[in-house]
């Protein structure tokens, strides 16, 4: 929801963030990955963590909804990028981990739970998904730019919606890793702030969601 922005500040969005040192948040999602495995970077923008799992080993598949930072992203990481949105996802249990790193906050606060449950269906049981929004709760404007937040009980909601075919259950928050073949659980959710030079007063909520082995 936020394409026009991105259009017109990508090359400034691009220099503040491309170099930002991601190495803690990687060392979490690494840790339950397997050398060479498969990773969706989703909503990419300056490609930074697509270029850095390469790096590593990975085989990594990028993608982002501005056409300008593709284009970026593309140069620096010497990999496709695909121009698309999260709503477009449609692979079923193909990635060993997914990527979601300060992407799924520019969701629609009612597409949310869609989104969510077409990125599950993409990661391989008993892969591994990272994802961080801004801390808070409710869709927000800022500086041309639209944000959902999201806290701790606004996530363990859309993960016990994720088990529950669809829909967030506020009424049952304190069942958010329903046991069961495929299930989604979290294990472990932290707040971290901004790394951007500035902005360390920025509180972030970081996410790290398994699902169940077959």
């Amino acid at each position: 929801m936020n394409e026009d922005y991105y259009q017109r500040h990508a090359q400034r969005f691009y220099a503040d963030t491309v170099d930002v040192d991601m190495s803690a948040l990687y060392q979490r999602f690494l840790a339950h990955l397997q050398p060479g495995a498969r990773v969706l970077d989703a909503g990419c923008g300056s490609g930074r963590d697509t270029k850095a799992f390469s790096a590593m080993g990975y085989e990594v598949d990028a993608f982002d909804a501005s056409a300008e930072l593709v284009e970026l992203a593309r140069q620096l990481c010497g990999k496709p990028v695909a121009l698309m949105r999260f709503q477009d996802v449609t692979e079923l249990e193909k990635y060993d981990g997914i990527w979601c790193c300060a992407s799924l906050l520019h969701v629609p606060e009612a597409e949310l739970p869609g989104v969510m449950a077409s990125l599950a269906n993409a990661l391989k049981p008993g892969g591994v998904w990272y994802l961080s929004f801004k801390y808070g709760s409710g869709e927000r404007e800022k500086d041309g730019r639209k944000f959902t937040d999201l806290d701790e009980i606004g996530l363990k909601a859309l993960v016990v919606g994720l088990n529950n075919e669809g829909g967030s259950n506020t009424e049952r928050v304190d069942n958010e890793a329903d046991e069961g073949i495929n299930a989604i659980k979290i294990a472990d959710i932290w707040k971290t702030g901004d790394l951007r030079p500035g902005r360390g007063s920025e509180v972030w909520l970081n996410g790290i969601l398994l699902k169940g082995s077959k």
